[in-house]
């Protein structure tokens, strides 16, 4: 009896075994807990946000009511959303312009031989690891009324400025947050691409006499195509998602000036409770940034 129970074992194992021979059934077998997991915090919860943004009521089943495409109309009839998208389209162009060309020349510096070049990349890079909740404490110190910014101005004989409570200045500040946050990223990724172009390259355009902007522009420029669009693609999805900074440093004021699609999300959701209208927001945003990846893939799959 034990005799015939340990055949049975083996030949189970030895089905098994070749089975799992079969590389799409391994594969299977290998991707399951990953793609489990992905569909329940990823895939489920997106598909639950499109059936809410349908609704009204309470995010539970029992206050939920049907209210079919209405959410999409409020939106596009709500002055404050059209606001808000105005709002985070300059945020998102005062970022991502100043995030890729300010980076892009640290890193065209800091890949010669110059003396502490390490050291510098290693405070250039210090921002990327400091938390956004830390960051915006700092930054809402520096530029309150009595904060080191205005002394600092008033010290050199100009006037205080009303950074946090003036609808025109609330804004450049978290810019100058969020650029001061990305830059180590991007010169890092950008010192990755510089080191990718091979060296020979600039070494004939020497012989042939082209200067520094000349080699930047015919050779520099279109080696790194590819890390310049995916720098654009990943800040731009950076900013599109900010929401610490508009939190710590202003919630969302002055008069509406500084509210930014995430941050209005979040408002409507959980102070406002009006959850089918935040889903439909964030419906808005999640196809922009799919839109953002698929360029992005496109890119990869051309090159």
């Amino acid at each position: 009896m034990t005799s015939h129970k340990y055949r049975s074992y083996r030949s189970f194992l030895s089905r098994l075994a070749m089975l799992l021979d079969r590389e799409d059934i391994a594969a299977g077998v290998f991707l399951f807990p990953a793609l489990s997991l992905l569909g329940i915090f990823l895939i489920f919860p997106i598909i639950y946000l499109g059936y809410l943004s349908f609704t009204g009521g309470s995010f539970t089943r029992a206050g939920v009511q049907w209210v079919g495409i209405n959410n999409y109309l409020r939106l596009l009839l709500s002055p404050d959303f059209w606001q808000v998208i105005g709002n985070t389209i300059y945020f998102t162009i005062g970022t991502v312009i100043p995030s890729i060309v300010i980076p892009l020349g640290l890193a065209v510096l800091l890949n010669r031989n110059l003396p502490f070049a390490g050291i510098f990349r290693t405070i250039y890079f210090i921002p990327s690891i400091v938390s956004l909740v830390a960051a915006g404490l700092g930054f809402r110190w520096l530029f309150q009324a009595d904060g080191a910014i205005n002394t600092l101005l008033n010290s050199l004989g100009f006037d205080k400025i009303a950074w946090l409570s003036d609808s025109v200045w609330a804004m450049p500040v978290i810019i100058i947050l969020s650029i001061w946050k990305q830059i180590g990223f991007n010169l890092v990724v950008f010192l990755a691409g510089l080191q990718s172009i091979p060296t020979n390259r600039y070494e004939a355009a020497e012989l042939d006499g082209a200067n520094s902007w000349q080699q930047f522009r015919h050779i520099t420029l279109p080696g790194m195509q590819s890390t310049l669009i995916f720098t654009a693609i990943t800040t731009t999805i950076f900013t599109l998602k900010s929401f610490e900074q508009v939190y710590i440093i202003t919630g969302g004021g002055p008069l509406n000036s500084t509210n930014l699609l995430v941050y209005y999300i979040y408002d409507r959701a959980f102070a406002q409770f009006d959850f089918g209208y935040a889903a439909a927001a964030a419906m808005v945003l999640l196809a922009f940034t799919s839109g953002l990846v698929y360029l992005q893939l496109q890119t990869w799959t051309q090159e």
